[in-house]
């Protein structure tokens, strides 16, 4: 297949979150497109509209639409590729870990963390929110392993910084995030090949990059059954009788 046509690009520059996992789509980009890089560079959320509008990544798989409310990306687009369960990340052994799925009611007598770099924007904050708010996530994890608050994350935050001594399960009726994609206006055609891979397009079926299949004629359909018949053998090719020759007994 024709790799997209932009002058002077060998590379596609991808930002990407914490808790995302692109590598399947960049592994089919390298198959479809092997003469243009894709680079993923590791972003925070906080990150990822100001690297769109100074041009050094090209598109971002971000969180939506958190990630347009700490900075402006200027002309842009956005796609919600799927919503992540939130999770309250807890010690193994809390009272809360006895039950399998919580509601906002059940964290009201407790203490949360509220990181600087907060992956759910949450306006109706459950529980009593705790006066230090640590810079990362990361950091959250460590003083919830060390008993001083829980804290409300996405599932997949919670998977990438696992421990043995903690546990999370999952709240409902809660602020939830999105997982899409951010890109800048007007849309590039290396853009418009990364959507179609995300979204899972076929070769063929991506916007401008392959042509339609000519048409075949009644007649070349006819000629195309007959041949695949007389390969299998079941119609005798020409200059064969249709008879068939008996033994003599």
């Amino acid at each position: 297949m024709s790799p997209p046509a932009e002058a002077d690009r060998t590379d596609f520059r991808v930002a990407f979150v914490p808790g995302t996992t692109p590598g399947k789509w960049v592994r089919i980009w390298g198959e479809r497109h092997p003469e243009v890089r894709l680079e993923l560079v590791a972003t925070e959320v906080a990150d990822t509209a100001a690297a769109i509008g100074n041009g050094n990544v090209d598109m971002a798989i971000t969180r939506l639409p958190d990630a347009v409310t700490h900075a402006d990306p200027g002309a842009h687009h956005t796609i919600t590729l799927y919503d992540e369960t939130t999770v309250v990340v807890i010690p193994k052994d809390h009272l809360l870990s006895a039950g399998e799925e919580l509601q906002p009611a059940d964290l009201a007598d407790e203490s949360l963390l509220w990181p600087l770099d907060e992956p759910l924007v949450v306006t109706d904050r459950p529980g009593t929110a705790i006066e230090h708010r640590p810079d990362t996530t990361a950091d959250a994890i460590e003083l919830v392993a060390a008993g001083i608050g829980l804290l409300l994350v996405p599932q997949s935050l919670a998977r990438l910084h696992h421990r043995r001594d903690l546990d999370y399960r999952p709240v409902t009726d809660v602020a939830t995030s999105s997982v899409g994609l951010l890109w800048p206006d007007p849309t590039s055609e290396l853009a418009e090949e990364f959507i179609g891979i995300v979204r899972g397009r076929k070769p063929n079926s991506s916007r401008g990059t392959a042509e339609p299949a000519p048409k075949r004629s009644a007649k070349e359909k006819a000629a195309a059954k007959r041949a695949a018949r007389e390969a299998a053998g079941k119609t005798p090719g020409p200059g064969r009788s249709k008879s068939r020759t008996r033994r003599p007994r």
